[in-house]
């Protein structure tokens, strides 16, 4: 149980350069699937974040948020400094109130042992709704069960905050591993899984009432923005590029400063 600035700290300097490269490669492949099945437009508020920091020499990152008819809100983002040792990069997705689908959540991270998190992120309360619990969720426990007992390699990440423990699911995969080639392979794999199951479902759902998805599409804006400025590994951007590029990344993530609208506004 640390502060993510404390793991940095505690590790020998290593160039985590090839990581961070397939990193990019599986997101870019993942993101690929998704733009297929979406129709997305950047958010031109994004434009100036396609690159930012001074990578390769130090220090850098891109960002890159979008929307669309069915999506609030896409983000697939990078940070950090491989050569040193440090690199967090995410793809997550916000669907608009049409739907009641879970959110998609995708982390992954160097430091230079690698790290990843894989989420659904519930529309619901899941101890009040039972039905919605069983849809999405109790169907992922055979293989939550078999991913922390079968891989004794892996390591549960702990957040010393308790808001972020709060925010994982009951299948939520959160784990610090050896960056050896069978557990970036099995990341590889539960990535592409996670992607395709929550596709299947985005394409299986009911549509929500036209009434309820004003107070829907408020929560989900409530849960992001929270989830963004609360987020502890925040403090590794304010230590890479100050507190005014970092507070801009974190309104990129949740959407503040936005010029398209969102989904049915």
């Amino acid at each position: 149980m640390r502060h993510v600035e404390q793991m940095v700290d505690s590790a020998s300097p290593v160039d985590v350069t090839e990581t961070f490269e397939r990193w990019r490669g599986l997101l870019d492949d993942l993101k690929a699937k998704i733009d297929a099945r979406f129709t997305l437009a950047r958010d031109p508020s994004t434009e100036p974040l396609e690159s930012y920091g001074s990578l390769p020499d130090g220090p850098g990152g891109r960002l890159a948020a979008y929307t669309g008819p069915e999506v609030d809100w896409m983000v697939q983002s990078w940070l950090g400094d491989p050569k040193a040792g440090f690199a967090n990069l995410h793809l997550t997705v916000w669907l608009g109130p049409q739907i009641r689908v879970p959110h998609l959540g995708i982390a992954l991270l160097v430091w230079p042992d690698g790290w990843f998190y894989l989420d659904s992120l519930p529309r619901t309360h899941l101890l009040a709704d039972g039905a919605y619990y069983d849809r999405y969720y109790e169907p992922l426990n055979e293989q939550w069960l078999a991913v922390r007992e079968g891989t004794p390699e892996l390591t549960w990440f702990t957040s010393r905050a308790a808001f972020i423990r709060a925010s994982l699911s009951p299948t939520a995969q959160c784990y610090s591993f050896p960056r050896s080639p069978e557990h970036m392979d099995l990341v590889r794999r539960l990535t592409h899984e996670h992607v395709d199951r929550w596709l299947r479902w985005v394409d299986e759902a009911e549509p929500v009432p036209e009434e309820e998805r004003a107070r829907l599409a408020a929560d989900d804006l409530a849960i992001r923005r929270n989830i963004a400025e609360r987020d502890p590994a925040n403090v590794m951007g304010v230590r890479f590029f100050g507190e005014e590029t970092t507070e801009r990344l974190v309104r990129a993530l949740w959407g503040g400063d936005r010029a398209l609208d969102r989904p049915g506004a």
